[in-house]
């Protein structure tokens, strides 16, 4: 069976981590395992732009919890490792990101900051916070899993610029990507 390791990073609130675990296993067949780690965050923390870098946070997983680290005997077949974040992330060449992958390798982090709706001046929607969070883990995770941006409005591979992006799409897979995902790597 195929493994998800889901790490909150520093200031994740436990539910929300917690809304990802049957998506997840749903969208994946994975077993979803939580794990806990002190990471410090201010050592992604860019001073000018006063975000955090995923392409950092990214490296700092691949060097402390991918492929041989955390190996168990009972969660064979394909690994992979999503950190969830509650600060705002950018890559260097865009304003911010929503989550960034490894493509086609075994990690992943996303990031709820922008996904609420407080953020944009309207009233906090819990249930709509959790829906995004869902659709960008699996989305960063199929990336993860070697699956690029789809074409398919509906399809969770869907690209998503703005948060509006995120809403219009689905949660599934649309046939195309789940074909591919099944071939991949025998992740599913």
């Amino acid at each position: 069976m195929n493994s998800i390791y889901l790490l909150p990073l520093s200031g994740v609130e436990k539910e929300l981590t917690e809304a990802l675990v049957r998506p997840l296993q749903k969208a994946f067949h994975a077993e979803i395992a939580g794990m806990n780690a002190a990471v410090d965050m201010q050592s992604f923390y860019d001073e000018q732009r006063h975000q955090y870098n995923s392409t950092e946070i990214l490296r700092y997983m691949r060097e402390h919890f991918s492929n041989n680290h955390l190996r168990s005997p009972t969660l064979s077949h394909s690994k992979a490792y999503l950190a969830i974040a509650a600060q705002d992330l950018f890559i260097p060449i865009l304003t911010y990101v929503f989550g960034e992958a490894e493509l086609d390798g075994d990690i992943a982090v996303v990031s709820y900051y922008r996904l609420q709706n407080e953020r944009y001046g309207l009233p906090p929607d819990r249930t709509l916070l959790v829906e995004r969070l869902q659709k960008e883990a699996i989305h960063e995770l199929g990336h993860a899993f070697g699956l690029v941006h789809c074409q398919t409005q509906a399809c969770v591979m869907h690209t998503s610029t703005y948060v509006e992006d995120i809403d219009l799409k689905g949660i599934p897979f649309c046939d195309v990507c789940l074909k591919i995902l099944q071939r991949s790597k025998g992740r599913t």
